[in-house]
């Protein structure tokens, strides 16, 4: 089974945000196999469906980004064999906006939310998805940044950041994640 993951925060108030990228292109995902959100389990929202004659789990947890891991542990604890069959997806603040970067393995960075994820899981082995949201703005504060909206003229970028980020996880899905890394990033 392979399970991919997109990081967000719960409840309508982060709905469009920049730090809810991981749960728009989770939307976007389970739209494009066909599946959809309807329970909740591994203290996230859950979908599941099949691609490339192989099970898939697709998980949003709900316990605010900081604590991430938890949910994502508990779903990897039964369901996957391997932290390599695990996809990550989130956004990032050290990427220029829309730029999607794919990686085998690694640290957090400055993530809470990869890095609770790394913490829980046990190794830096986990393939990650990460997805520029730009930096915050000189003397701004960071959770604002990362907590607000895009403007007007950023939204048409992301969007189409999301639309490139379901064709990254598909790639995963069918051919693995060197090959996703050769063509997206």
């Amino acid at each position: 089974m392979k399970l991919i993951v997109g990081l967000g925060n719960p409840g309508q108030a982060y709905r469009n945000t920049r730090h809810n990228l991981g749960f728009q292109v989770l939307d976007a995902l389970g739209e494009a196999l066909g599946t959809s959100f309807d329970r909740e389990k591994f203290r996230g929202q859950i979908a599941e469906t099949t691609a490339a004659g192989e099970r898939v789990l697709l998980l949003k947890p709900m316990t605010f980004m900081n604590k991430s891991g938890e949910s994502v542990a508990r779903a990897a604890r039964n369901n996957v064999q391997r932290p390599e069959d695990v996809l990550v997806v989130y956004d990032d603040v050290e990427l220029p906006l829309g730029k999607l970067r794919l990686r085998q393995a690694g640290s957090a960075g400055t993530h809470n939310g990869m890095k609770s994820v790394l913490e829980r899981l046990g190794t830096r082995d986990v393939p990650r998805l990460r997805i520029g949201v730009g930096a915050k703005v000189a003397g701004g504060d960071l959770s604002d940044h990362v907590l607000g909206t895009f403007h007007p003229d950023e939204k048409p970028v992301a969007e189409d950041a999301v639309k490139r980020a379901v064709a990254a996880c598909t790639c995963f899905l069918e051919e693995g994640i060197e090959p996703a890394m050769n063509r997206h990033n």
